[in-house]
């Protein structure tokens, strides 16, 4: 295989020992061996290779299971970026800038860019894309595109979705094209997939409308909902960004004012359906002012009053964290000191203080809620902070804190991003393994949310260290695992965790993925979410783009031997 791709292909083509090793993981919890890993120079490359793939995909004896799985920095969590083919990682050349139109607010680069270097470009000229991740210091953009990537400022700024103007794409026959929103009355004029993904939307839309999860965020199955766009310029959460087409739409073939994009559909289908090879996003300019106000919530049962209260003030992240997680930090405290830059430990704990205080005054917090504003303004920012600090004082059993400086902030920060990471550093016995890390639920939920949640994993307390973590605003939790790897029943407990929890989730009428997508993990578990026929209906838009199935098999829709199911999933676990 490498030397029938070396033919075709000006790019680096390895197998050896230790690629093959790095690139049998992602963030996972999975290890899938690749037969080669190969490096493209250009978009011809990725067309060539496409294109042979293609070809050679029948002969069966001689490259069983031939296909591509497109990765760049091979942060995915679901077993997105590992596959048993080839693996084509975009990193080591098409990481560049094309265009910058700062005027327009609009940026092009290719997939390997790491999102680091993309924000230092931005952040020069006061421009931000606001979907960035947690893990932004490693992810590349590419992968948030595959994702369709959240983090702490969706909440008012929408997913990556509503980031893109357009793309380039290679699909399964090897063509390369421009893909962007397109007036609804000019679908039958571009031929497949457009005329064939419209027709499949047409002939089910009461199924695909009724099939459709009612949380604010959701990347199970295939987003084909916001495929039809009314031109109302805003994105999904009500915020207005010129020039991107937003809203929902049912099909009518005589309104002007509406739009078919594709991009909708392409972002966040993990490269099963084809392979970006540009992506044009749309920027928004940078807050210059923020103020954090923290809430200390002991009774959970006020949370979703708490999050409707918070909301009116429009602010920019609300994020949270679990008790769990908070007395973790305090039991590594030295640790955490260091990720705060502080060597002076008294002044660490000192730190603390306002925290012993409310535990005083209020009892142990159940979820600490962090609220940023933002504004143009130190005014405009501080004036939001402190209306909602003067609305949520009647509130009784919470304690609430307005932060007083920058490094006040950054300790509940880092607590938010880091303490998992500090947790997992210093319990050497176990390690970190992330399969029901996405949930969501409506935040009015969550008080239902959290109890069965711990009643589940408190089954497991001796086998599993948790914490739990996330978007409150929103009800996107993360729930962070840390197992011993040499548990001899680690697999069975991870199918029984994963199916009571899912199992919790859409009882609640959540979704079992918010963010993170469906990859290996969650992929055999959509049945819970959808009906038989809407599982098919994603099946067919992954047969309309990859008859082949030569894209990123196994993900998003089941293939037997290649993925999608339990079985594969405990076959390809890794310890």
């Amino acid at each position: 295989m490498k030397e029938e791709i070396q033919k075709i292909f000006k790019g680096y083509v390895e197998d050896g020992e230790e690629t093959l090793s790095k690139y049998s993981h992602d963030a996972s919890i999975f290890n899938i061996r690749p037969k080669v890993v190969v490096f493209p120079k250009d978009s011809e490359d990725v067309k060539n290779l496409v294109k042979w793939v293609s070809e050679n995909n029948e002969n069966k004896e001689k490259y069983p299971n031939l296909s591509i799985t497109a990765r760049c920095a091979g942060t995915d969590m679901s077993g997105g970026a590992v596959g048993e083919s080839i693996i084509l990682d975009f990193t080591r050349y098409m990481n560049k800038l094309v265009s910058f139109n700062e005027k327009e607010l609009n940026i092009t680069v290719q997939p390997g860019m790491f999102y680091r270097d993309f924000e230092k470009l931005t952040l020069e000229k006061g421009l931000i894309l606001p979907c960035f991740t947690a893990s932004k210091a490693i992810n590349a953009v590419g992968g948030m595109f595959g994702n369709n990537s959240a983090g702490e400022r969706t909440l008012k700024y929408g997913k990556t979705e509503d980031y893109i103007l357009e793309t380039k794409v290679v699909f399964s026959d090897g063509v390369e094209k421009i893909v962007k929103p397109i007036p609804l009355s000019e679908v039958s004029k571009q031929g497949e997939p457009y005329t064939k993904i419209y027709d499949l939307i047409k002939n089910n839309e009461e199924e695909i409308k009724k099939s459709k999860p009612d949380v604010h965020k959701n990347s199970a199955g295939y987003y084909i909902w916001n495929i039809i766009r009314s031109q109302n310029l805003k994105n999904s959460s009500g915020l207005t960004l010129p020039g991107i087409p937003g809203g929902t739409h049912t099909v009518d073939n005589s309104s002007d004012s509406s739009f078919f994009d594709l991009n909708r559909l392409l972002c966040g289908s993990q490269g099963t359906l084809g392979i970006a090879t540009e992506i044009t996003f749309k920027l928004v300019p940078e807050p210059k002012h923020t103020r954090l106000l923290v809430v200390f919530l002991r009774d959970m049962s006020l949370l979703p009053n708490l999050v409707n209260r918070i909301l009116k003030y429009n602010p920019q992240s609300l994020e949270s964290y679990d008790d769990r997680t908070f007395l973790l930090v305090v039991k590594y405290i030295r640790g955490f000191a260091k990720l705060l830059g502080l060597s002076n430990f008294v002044k660490l704990i000192f730190s603390f203080w306002p925290e012993a205080l409310m535990t005083l005054r209020n009892g142990f917090p159940k979820l600490v809620l962090l609220v940023e504003f933002t504004g143009e303004s130190r005014e405009e920012a501080d004036g939001e902070a402190e209306k909602a600090l003067k609305d949520l004082q009647i509130i009784k059993k919470i304690g609430i804190r307005l932060t007083k400086n920058a490094l006040e902030a950054k300790k509940y920060w880092t607590i938010r991003h880091e303490a998992f990471n500090l947790i997992r550093y210093h319990l050497k016995k176990v390690k970190s393994m992330t399969f029901i890390d996405d949930v969501i639920v409506k935040p009015e939920r969550l008080p239902e949310f959290f109890p069965a949640l711990y009643k589940i994993l408190n089954k497991y307390k001796k086998r599993i260290t948790f914490a739990v973590g996330g978007h409150s605003g929103d009800g996107n939790m993360h729930i962070y695992t840390l197992v011993n790897p040499k548990d001899p029943n680690l697999k069975e407990m991870i199918m029984e965790v994963s199916d009571q929890v899912y199992d919790l989730v859409t009882k609640l009428g959540g979704s079992i993925t918010a963010e993170h997508n469906d990859g290996l993990i969650r992929t055999p578990y959509l049945n819970k979410m959808y009906s038989e026929k809407m599982i098919n209906i994603f099946a067919e838009i992954k047969h309309i783009f990859d008859p082949k199935n030569i894209f990123n098999p196994g993900k998003k829709v089941p293939t037997l031997d290649l993925g999608g199911t339990k079985e594969y999933i405990k076959g390809h676990v890794a310890f």
